[in-house]
């Protein structure tokens, strides 16, 4: 199988091709997907049997302050991609987002859950999601951490042994980018949506003590506060819930990742040695 991954510079995105590299023939796009002439003549060349998409605007605050940008990378960007992979008959395997939700529920949010994003990155997000046809592949996740790029591990671990503040009324699933990764592999020719996160759900502050603890830290450095402490406050809003039931999976006799904690613990030793 020929696979061209969008965002491989990314956390997800290098993760993607470490995981295809075994399974398949694996491809890093090298065209801006704002830039519909790029990808038509990348994709229509390389005929790919599928693109996994995972490049995107992510910076949530960002989205926010630049609305122009995020609908042009999340949502156009998405259509460029998908109108591409219909010239050449390639499946997109889509890589969305927890904040497509309002986060209002109390109960974990199911793919068949009706969204209802807050923020621009998750209106956008959805919005690349609605470019794509049944035939195609959602994979939605949250709170990823990874060896690459920006994430909330390494900013603790830089941080460690200072006292910290974090959220207690924001609760997600942390979700490593290698685990999400491999998953991605097993569904890229499954239609349709599927929730894929790590098991265990957490307020941002309880999963800050985590890797604490995990790094050899002491806990007690880390307390919680309310989103609306925040100072200053940040520019996008949150899903006060954004915790995936990954439903699809289990339905479908899918193995779900295992819990958090299990590829943190590798991804702390990693970046502590």
């Amino acid at each position: 199988m020929k696979v061209l991954v969008t965002g491989a510079r990314g956390q997800v995105g290098t993760e993607l091709l470490t995981a295809f590299g075994d399974a398949a023939q694996a491809t890093a796009a090298s065209f801006d997907v704002t830039d519909r002439d790029a990808v038509l003549q990348e994709v229509t060349t390389l005929r790919p049997d599928a693109v996994v998409h995972a490049a995107a605007f992510t910076d949530v605050d960002g989205c926010e302050l630049d609305p122009d940008k995020a609908w042009a990378v999340n949502a156009l960007g998405t259509r460029h991609v998908a109108e591409a992979c219909r010239l050449v008959d390639a499946r997109v395997v889509y890589i969305s987002t927890d904040y497509v939700f309002s986060g209002e529920s109390d109960q974990p949010y199911t793919e068949w859950d009706e969204p209802n994003p807050l923020s621009v990155y998750g209106r956008s997000k959805l919005a690349g999601e609605r470019e794509l046809s049944p035939d195609d592949t959602v994979v939605r996740t949250s709170w990823v951490f990874g060896r690459t790029g920006r994430n909330m591990v390494k900013t603790v671990l830089g941080r460690l042994g200072h006292p910290m503040r974090f959220v207690d009324d924001q609760r997600g699933c942390p979700t490593s980018a290698e685990d999400l990764a491999g998953k991605v592999v097993e569904l890229v020719r499954r239609p349709g949506v599927f929730h894929v996160t790590n098991q265990g759900a957490v307020s941002w502050f309880e999963f800050v003590r985590d890797v604490v603890a995990i790094a050899g830290g002491d806990p007690e450095t880390v307390s919680p506060i309310k989103t609306v402490e925040l100072d200053p406050p940040r520019p996008a809003p949150r899903p006060a819930n954004s915790v995936l039931a990954n439903k699809a999976l289990a339905l479908g006799g899918i193995d779900l990742l295992p819990h958090y904690r299990e590829p943190l613990a590798r991804l702390v030793a990693e970046l502590q040695q």
